[in-house]
């Protein structure tokens, strides 16, 4: 593994809070961002021996990312990975959905990552070394009722995933995307059972997805052994796709 700090957006809950355990558990020193639940990041950073740490981010706060990210530097040290995680979903039928609802989810989850993405870069521009993970979702591969807005964000991280990729391939600096099926998280606690089982009905591995096998993923390709693979979308959705 590297040696530098990993920043995680939105490590507190679900996917998040898998990856931030699972670098921990390897010495990686991390920084995660939440936006509202402090208490369950501090329970994260607990858990995690003083190996992590919380910064307050709500996506939609456009001036935030370049304010946190020396913050972690002068606190943990050089950053040389990023995990765009964090999202929102505001979910209704395309027909339904205001303005203010459709600019949200697309100013949070695509807004969000590209300026982390931007706090980030000039430093490891300089450094010419950094591995940035993008976690994208199954709705922007197929389609989800519902998740026009929310699709068209992920789909739009393995956009902004591939173009930077080939900006920052001569510096060094690898871009991946994640694409992860249904995983048991906080996310989709409020969906109907039987609207569960029907997505579930695809998946060709009973065991499912877990925010524990995302993770695994992601932590590869933050790591030196992916040090050949950039610009490249993986999904790890339980053989959905199949």
């Amino acid at each position: 593994m590297n040696d530098g700090v990993v920043l995680i957006t939105g490590g507190s809950r679900g996917i998040g809070r898998a990856l931030v355990r699972a670098l921990s558990a390897e010495g990686r020193r991390v920084a995660f961002t939440y936006c509202s639940g402090e208490a369950a990041a501090r329970s994260v950073e607990a858990e995690c021996g003083g190996l992590a740490k919380a910064w307050q981010l709500d996506l939609g706060d456009r001036a935030r990312p370049g304010v946190i990210v020396p913050e972690i530097e002068d606190a943990l040290g050089a950053i040389d990975g990023l995990v765009n995680n964090a999202a929102i979903r505001r979910d209704q039928l395309l027909a339904a959905t205001p303005d203010a609802d459709w600019d949200a989810v697309i100013d949070a989850n695509l807004g969000g990552a590209f300026r982390c993405c931007r706090a980030v870069l000039p430093k490891m521009i300089t450094r010419r070394a950094g591995s940035i993970v993008n976690v994208s979702s199954l709705t922007a591969v197929r389609g989800v009722a519902g998740q026009a807005a929310y699709g068209a964000t992920k789909a739009g991280l393995i956009g902004m995933t591939k173009s930077l990729a080939r900006e920052l391939g001569k510096r060094n600096i690898r871009v991946n995307a994640v694409v992860p099926g249904l995983v048991m998280t906080e996310m989709i606690a409020d969906t109907p059972p039987e609207r569960l089982k029907e997505l579930r009905a695809i998946e060709a591995l009973p065991s499912g997805t877990s925010p524990e096998d995302v993770a695994a993923m992601i932590v590869f390709l933050l790591s030196d052994r992916a040090r050949a693979i950039t610009g490249q979308a993986f999904l790890v959705d339980a053989g959905s796709t199949a």
